[in-house]
């Protein structure tokens, strides 16, 4: 069974952190990109950060660069994702997914990811 499972979401005040976590299970994690999303209250899903383990490379949209940092931890099969500086406008439900390498698209482009987390709620008090 595929399984992406978001956990580390909770209630937080402006100016605080949180790490998330994304375990995956059931696909081989090294042939797989990761990548995060967000869909806040009245908002379209936007992703804003993924890793490629092919070549280590992170990417961040303008929202959460210098802020967010993604870490992937292979021998656990693990994508962290570790929010600082959090911001009202940071609420939304997360989730992570899953792109092949196989996929014409690259991470960034958030396209194509055919495993999905059920998500975890991030909401950000000011």
């Amino acid at each position: 069974e595929v399984q992406l499972v978001e956990s580390g979401g909770s209630l937080v005040q402006a100016g605080g952190s949180l790490r998330l976590s994304c375990a995956a299970s059931g696909f081989t994690f090294d042939d797989y990109a990761i990548g995060w999303f967000r869909q806040a209250p009245g908002k379209e899903r936007e992703g804003f950060s993924c890793i490629s383990s092919s070549d280590g490379s992170t990417y961040y949209t303008d929202s959460v660069k210098g802020r967010f940092t993604i870490a992937s931890d292979n021998r656990k099969n693990t994508v962290y994702l570790q929010m600082n500086s959090l911001k009202p406008e940071d609420t939304a439900v997360y989730y992570c997914a899953a792109l092949s390498y196989s996929s014409p698209y690259y991470c960034a482009q958030f396209r194509g990811y055919v495993y999905w987390g059920q998500g975890t709620q991030v909401t950000v008090s000011s």
